[in-house]
């Protein structure tokens, strides 16, 4: 299987684009990273180590890695984007806590069975799933419970 740096080039290469030593590097961070993130923490990452990358060319960079498949906006909380890498990665469900904003993945394996089956009866074809369930995370629950008492 090739890696996210292979694959990317290419599909810089059928745009006519550069795989860029910026590029580069915000594809790193984001493969590091393993998790979600948005612009500003991904800004503030790559910062550490790189000077040189701005966060306009983490902005502009963002929707090519989108175009090529290696990244998608899985979320939108609190008025930003959260995207995730999708290369190696199953699709899954989001729980997400209205409190602290902690994002929970689980498989949802069983229920895309049924969601396919309602869209296969609707002649629907899936390209893409984005599922998320919004409440309060175990840690969350507890501290309301305990406020209550």
């Amino acid at each position: 299987m090739k890696n996210e740096k292979v694959l990317y080039r290419e599909y810089l290469k059928s745009k006519n684009l550069k795989l860029t030593k910026p590029r580069c590097v915000i594809l790193a961070a984001i493969f590091e990273n393993h998790g979600h993130f948005n612009v500003d923490e991904l800004y503030e990452q790559i910062r550490e180590k790189h000077k040189n990358v701005s966060r306009a060319t983490i902005y502009r960079t963002i929707p090519l890695l989108i175009e090529s498949g290696m990244i998608r906006q899985s979320l939108r909380c609190e008025s930003k984007d959260i995207y995730e890498h999708t290369y190696g990665n199953e699709n899954h469900l989001h729980f997400i806590c209205t409190n602290c904003g902690k994002i929970i993945e689980t498989s949802f394996s069983k229920v895309a069975d049924q969601i396919d089956k309602l869209a296969k009866n609707e002649g629907f074809e899936i390209t893409e799933y984005s599922l998320a369930a919004r409440g309060l995370c175990k840690k969350c629950k507890k501290k309301e419970l305990k406020s209550e008492k």
